[in-house]
């Protein structure tokens, strides 16, 4: 049985203006697979909300697919007609956006801004049927019936971003995007909203990619990881296999140097030095270079291929040897 949810194949992104072309998201291949969570690290600026953008084609009018494809359930998303997109959208992909404050419509209730979702794709609901929706969804992820008629700023952060979450849940999609979904909110709030999605995918089956610059957050919820840089994946596997494994790109290594380990002596952290290249004027050879602790003379030059062991692949020369 095939169990691929979402295929990336090939995926180029950039925005171009009369000035520059900016290289966000260059050839990457991902597998989504039913009800599994994928998370997609990187620092900003790496191309991860492109990626998300790119699979519900809500990319800004400066950006163009240069290559490559989209299959939802074998349907090339960017082929098919902004009227089917439309009917996927909320329905049969969602999206949690970074901030909730942006996110929700201030002057209406959350409970309306929840049929709302509900409407768009079940129009011939009746009033009472989308009412028991909502009030049952609300309930899912812990905010009490009572509140649906409240505003946005009557509720805390932490409701605010289960209300978002309600919103993209309530038609039950099959695979749930959440870009960066606990950002704004504190590590008490944080932990519980990781764990009530959690629970919600467990429950729903959905398939989700979550998107975070936060190693923590991919240990709780991840079953696969990709690290992205300068808008490639350059490593990816297993949750397992990226933080247990023993080889590994040095941008990963780099990253875990600079996460805090309460069982080491260290007094300072290990953080990766210079900036991420510009994605207007990438390096001829490897992105990662002139930052990379173990480049070599071929870094400079020429671009490092995949190479896999098993469903762990890494893009560096110091694999290829």
């Amino acid at each position: 049985m095939n169990d691929e949810l979402l295929i990336l194949k090939d995926l180029e992104v950039v925005y171009k203006t009369d000035f520059e072309t900016v290289h966000a998201v260059n050839k990457i291949n991902l597998t989504i697979h039913k009800g599994k969570t994928l998370g997609i690290v990187g620092e900003t600026g790496a191309g991860k909300t492109t990626t998300a953008l790119s699979i519900l084609r809500l990319l800004p009018h400066t950006a163009k697919y240069k290559t490559g494809s989209i299959f939802f359930n074998d349907e090339d998303l960017i082929a098919l007609p902004e009227r089917e997109m439309l009917g996927i959208r909320g329905d049969k992909i969602a999206m949690i956006f970074q901030d909730p404050m942006t996110s929700l419509n201030p002057i209406m209730t959350v409970g309306s801004q929840i049929a709302e979702a509900i409407l768009l794709h079940n129009s011939d609901m009746n009033s009472q049927d989308v009412q028991n929706k909502v009030d049952e969804v609300l309930r899912l992820v812990g905010i009490s019936p009572d509140r649906k008629n409240d505003y946005p700023h009557q509720l805390s952060g932490g409701m605010k971003q289960r209300i978002v979450i309600a919103m993209a849940l309530v038609c039950e999609p099959e695979l749930l995007i959440a870009d960066e979904p606990t950002t704004a909110l504190d590590v008490t709030i944080q932990a519980q909203v990781l764990a009530m999605m959690r629970d919600l995918r467990d429950r729903l089956g959905t398939a989700m990619i979550m998107i975070t610059h936060n190693l923590g957050i991919v240990a709780q919820i991840c079953d696969d990881v990709a690290v992205m840089y300068a808008g490639e994946i350059i490593e990816s596997g297993t949750m397992e296999e990226i933080f247990s494994g023993q080889n590994h790109h040095p941008y990963t290594t780099g990253l875990f140097g600079s996460l805090p380990d309460l069982s080491s002596l260290r007094s300072r952290l290990s953080p990766i030095s210079g900036l991420m290249p510009d994605p207007t004027n990438l390096p001829e050879g490897c992105s990662f270079s002139p930052r990379c602790p173990k480049v070599m003379e071929i870094c400079y030059t020429e671009k490092p291929k995949e190479y896999c062991f098993g469903t762990h692949c890494i893009k560096c020369h110091l694999f290829g040897s």
